[in-house]
């Protein structure tokens, strides 16, 4: 096994200032309610809430400020979890085996709740009984929606939620705000939370409690193999080699300009500030229109033709280090670029793994269409193309201020064609190419792929299991493209965005008005659970789990290190090697199948930054350091003034009535054609893999038309934009 070592803080990470504290103090509960102003902590059951706040605004008659008073021992059947049988709130018969005792001392066996669970018992003085089924979101609602008698608390997406929320079915949580004194606060500070979550603009409703896998940060990052940049890049001279492949025959043509100059802000290598390159096609041409003239070439021929591409593009700027486009704090390339450099890659394998094969771009599980979206996704950042990784559908507000559907507009499709052209040379694994399970997921530990675009954590994890770090194997989060965005700018700007950036994500609990009944201690006991998981010890237990996990001193305060600026618990040396021994570095996976946390509510990621190898803060502190000298743009959590940068809310407040004709257009549904889910089917995805080949939808033109007509995309974008000016008329009556 490889070594393991735990990362040691403080990091020299330009980006967060991430810093060991030595202190030592208690948690600021007001400090860690990273979005909240610092209401009271929360009571226990029973206890008095502030009976001062405020009723929400816009709210119907609302209950009387007060307690949420219940008798101690109510029962609550909890009918949620996150995906799966493992990541509910009890243990399944897999995973604890024949009992499996926990770095908390004790020992659990299938059926008893997590740590996170039954410490909520204990504070809450509750009694929960699972009711969970183990399916995802959606399907857990649809188990249960026609017997919500049954249960109290419900998994479900926002949009259903919402829905049924509507239809009757869901208890309306906003009508309570008044006596949720934290969550209440987290909504104040957070507007775009509060729109997104919003189901009723006449009455401000809200159905479901919200989940955040962190906030306002980017999410997906491109993750690339930087040895292997180096090795075909870097150094003086020529590059030479034994033994290469020849490159395809050309089929991808270029994106970015062929002739001129563009000037790109990018941060310096050392991190201390902007400054800007320029990209000169008149002294070097677009490197894709040289090597398509070329043909097919030599791999060695390639890589030389695109180290000389470097040298005079950017004027000598890179040095012999020219991986730097790439990998560097001051990464900053393109598409075209990383076309020229996948065709280097997958004829030199001999150079890069020691084989006659290598794979370019893959996806996570090329067989698993909830990871073959992430090729996609990928295609909006490669070609500025908004609403690919929008927070709702595929929905994103134009400069116009008018929400568009990615689903109809040409040039969407057109970036999926453009990727299509980069697999028919090979430049995408074969296995996504054949929709196979064959070696799909194992591209990294086997040394047979270059890159992919996932969560910075969990991939680059596998440089302690899977790589040879000794040998210097580096798998690293990269820069995000330059593209040309549309984002009103007059032709459009050529800079680096990204779509991926952290809100309220498309699940969430919602409480069964039928389960509650007039059940007041039921209701009241749900309603105290939503409060407290936005406490600042709520929000401790829902990220870390219970404080035996955590690492204390003697007098029983935590031992903390800064995290964006605030105090936050270090976790205990016990828990960080169980990490590793029950989910492989994973945090998410030892967070969710083991502790039972990070399954809903707000998820800090300062225990998964604890988890990150020093690569994954490395590839990441770029990234952060860019986003925060506004070298990457990403939308906002707020209402701009340009609405191209305002983030879509994750629902928006339909009607009855217009959910019910939305529900007709089933092609555009979550498992309609294009689905994100695992066993769905994507029609973007089957563009890259087949090319134009779905019937009516024979060019990027006809595919955005058969969707705006045949589909009902216009009548669904209409009744969404309806939605939505209603919500904007409320939110614009908030700030009155």
């Amino acid at each position: 096994m490889k070594k393991r070592t735990m990362i040691a803080l403080p990091l020299a990470v330009s980006m967060l200032g991430l810093l060991l504290s030595g202190c030592g103090k208690k948690i600021d509960v007001n400090q860690f309610a990273t979005t909240a102003a610092a209401p009271a902590a929360t009571q226990a059951a029973g206890g008095a809430a502030d009976a001062g706040a405020a009723p929400a605004a816009g709210a119907e008659a609302a209950a009387p400020a007060g307690d949420l008073a219940y008798a101690d021992g109510t029962v609550l059947r909890m009918a949620t979890g996150y995906n799966s049988a493992k990541t509910g709130l009890s243990f399944d018969a897999e995973t604890a085996g024949e009992g499996i005792t926990l770095a908390d001392g004790n020992t659990y066996h299938a059926g008893d709740l997590k740590p996170t669970w039954v410490e909520v018992e204990n504070k809450l003085k509750i009694k929960i009984e699972d009711k969970y089924q183990g399916n995802s979101a959606n399907n857990e609602f649809d188990y249960w929606k026609e017997r919500l008698n049954e249960v109290d608390f419900v998994s479900g997406t926002a949009v259903k939620l919402t829905e049924y929320g509507e239809a009757g079915s869901l208890v309306n949580i906003g009508e309570y705000l008044n006596s949720m004194p934290n969550f209440k606060a987290y909504l104040d500070k957070n507007p775009i939370v509060r729109l997104s979550i919003t189901g009723n603009t006449s009455n401000g409703a809200i159905y479901f409690s919200p989940y955040f896998d962190g906030v306002n940060d980017i999410e997906r990052m491109p993750l690339m193999r930087v040895d292997w940049v180096q090795k075909l890049l870097d150094g003086e001279g020529e590059f030479t080699a034994d033994a290469s492949n020849k490159t395809a025959a050309p089929v991808y043509q270029p994106y970015m300009p062929t002739s001129g100059k563009i000037e790109i802000d990018t941060v310096k290598l050392d991190g201390s500030g902007v400054e800007t390159v320029t990209k000169d096609y008149d002294t070097a041409g677009n490197i894709v229109e040289k090597m398509n003239a070329a043909g097919s070439m030599d791999g060695v021929a390639a890589v030389n033709m695109l180290r000389t591409y470097i040298d005079e593009a950017y004027a000598g700027y890179y040095g012999t280090e020219r991986s730097n486009l790439f990998v560097g704090q001051n990464a900053a390339w393109d598409v075209d670029e990383l076309v020229a450099l996948l065709r280097c890659v997958v004829a030199n394998p001999q150079t890069l793994n020691g084989t006659d094969s290598v794979q370019g771009l893959f996806s996570r599980e090329d067989d698993n269409n909830q990871r073959r979206v992430d090729i996609m996704r990928f295609a909006g950042h490669l070609f500025g193309v908004r609403g690919l990784e929008s927070r709702q559908d595929y929905l994103y507000f134009g400069t116009d201020g008018k929400l568009h559907d990615a689903r109809q507009e040409k040039e969407s499709y057109e970036a999926m064609s453009r990727m299509h052209d980069m697999a028919q040379e090979g430049l995408i694994s074969k296995a996504f190419m054949d929709n196979s399970a064959e070696n799909s997921g194992t591209y990294l530990e086997n040394d047979m792929g270059f890159m992919h675009y996932d969560y910075n954590q969990t991939q680059t994890v596998l440089n302690a299991t899977k790589l040879q770090e000794d040998q210097g194997e580096k798998y690293m989060a990269v820069m995000v493209p330059v593209a040309c965005w549309q984002d009103g700018t007059e032709g459009g700007k050529y800079m680096r965005f990204t779509e991926s950036w952290r809100s309220v994500k498309t699940d969430g609990w919602g409480i069964s008005k039928a389960g509650v009944g007039s059940d007041t201690n039921k209701l009241n006991a749900c309603l105290k659970l939503i409060d407290f998981a936005y406490s600042p010890e709520g929000m401790i237990l829902m990220s870390y789990g219970p404080d035996a996990f955590i690492k204390t001193k003697a007098d029983g305060s935590y031992e903390t290190f800064v995290f964006n600026g605030q105090d936050m618990p270090v976790i205990a040396d016990a828990t960080y090697e169980e990490l590793w021994d029950k989910a492989k570095g994973n945090y998410t996976n030892y967070a969710r199948c083991y502790l039972g946390s990070t399954l809903s509510f707000a998820k800090s990621q300062a225990f998964e930054y604890q988890c990150t190898q020093g690569v994954g803060k490395e590839g990441a502190g770029h990234i952060s350091t860019a986003i925060g000298l506004g070298t990457i743009k990403h939308p906002e959590l707020e209402v701009t003034e340009n609405a191209w940068y305002t983030s879509i809310p994750t629902v928006l407040p339909t009607t009855t009535v217009e959910n019910d004709t939305i529900n007709q257009y089933t092609e555009l549904s979550a498992n309609g054609r294009f689905s994100q889910n695992k066993g769905g089917e994507n029609s973007y995805v089957n563009i890259v893999a087949k090319g134009f080949t779905e019937e009516g939808m024979n060019s990027a033109e006809q595919a955005a038309e058969k969707v705006a007509g045949d589909f009902g995309g216009a009548q669904y974008l209409a009744l969404k934009q309806n939605a939505w000016d209603r919500l904007l008329t409320y939110y614009n009556s908030l700030a009155k």
